[in-house]
């Protein structure tokens, strides 16, 4: 089974607004219902579904994928396996020694992979900027763009660094919470506007369930959590890349766009989720914000 090949398709994970209680429900009762009863889908897969179950006898050959954040976690699984169905990607790295290191595991174990890596520092806009310079000079088609990098959360970490209006107090759960929400909304009016624009292109969001991963490595107590639970409710690195990959490359996916998926299924978002007004909020606040920055010297 090959895979299609739209023009481009822009899937992102990942604005600052108060998460309504109903929403953090909303999501957290319907991972424990999916995790718990395992059950399928309407594509057949489940929340254990694994990276390459899902992609299984898909033909990525000819498509070039950019993903960033894969030198750890779900973005390198996500690279491994999309490099595994013939895929060329491009791995958007901060610690480019990592990059290098997980680029050469990845050949080692996948001779024929095409996998590069170049630097990207999501939180700094001139590092995106040249990222995508260096990444259009190098003649490649971009087919795929996989976030896994979550740049609101980055910015506001820039408090010594950068002058933007942001909050007098930063939390990193909440700051990730609010990401996540963002990462809906903004992957929703990106599809509207792209449609609007008769764009052959493709946006959706993805979650990819509650993943045993160094993400709250700072967070003694949600580490512990994680590594008691871990066993009965976490997926693994191998299942919490299933939804990106499904997503990229499955063709049930072809021509759906300002959708978001779980478990490598369809599923309907929280009502704040899908706030049409807070989506175009986010939009203009995003392009504010990125204007607005300024940098210190």
């Amino acid at each position: 089974m090959r895979a299609y090949k739209p023009k481009k398709k822009i899937a992102f994970e990942h604005f600052p607004t108060k998460i309504k209680q109903s929403t953090i429900s909303y999501f957290a009762q319907r991972e424990r219902e999916m995790w718990l009863f395992n059950r399928k889908g309407a594509s057949g897969f489940s929340a254990s579904s694994t990276a390459e179950e899902v992609t299984e006898g898909i033909d990525g050959t000819g498509l070039t994928a950019i993903v960033t954040g894969g030198s750890s976690g779900i973005g390198t699984e996500t690279a491994r396996v999309l490099a595994l169905r013939g895929v060329h990607v491009v791995m958007g790295v901060r610690n480019m020694t990592a990059g290098r290191e997980v680029k050469e595991a990845m050949v080692k174990g996948n001779p024929t992979a095409k996998i590069d890596a170049m630097e990207l520092d999501l939180s700094s806009i001139a590092s995106v900027r040249k990222f995508a310079e260096e990444f259009n000079s190098s003649g490649l088609p971009l087919s795929i763009l996989m976030s896994h990098g979550n740049t609101i959360h980055a910015f506001q970490r820039q408090h010594r660094t950068t002058i933007c209006n942001k909050p007098p107090r930063y939390n990193g759960l909440s700051a990730y919470g609010q990401s996540k929400l963002a990462n809906i909304l903004h992957a929703n009016e990106l599809s509207r506007r792209l449609k609007e624009n008769g764009a052959e292109i493709t946006a959706n969001s993805v979650h990819p369930g509650a993943v045993a991963t160094d993400l709250f490595r700072h967070h003694s107590f949600v580490s512990g959590l994680i590594g008691l639970l871990g066993k009965y409710m976490i997926k693994n690195v191998q299942q919490g890349a299933a939804t990106t990959c499904y997503v990229a490359l499955h063709p049930q996916v072809k021509g759906v766009s300002g959708h978001y998926f779980s478990d490598s299924n369809k599923v309907e978002a929280s009502p704040q989720a899908n706030d049409s007004e807070l989506a175009k909020k986010l939009w203009n606040f995003s392009l504010n914000m990125i204007d607005g920055c300024t940098p210190v010297s």
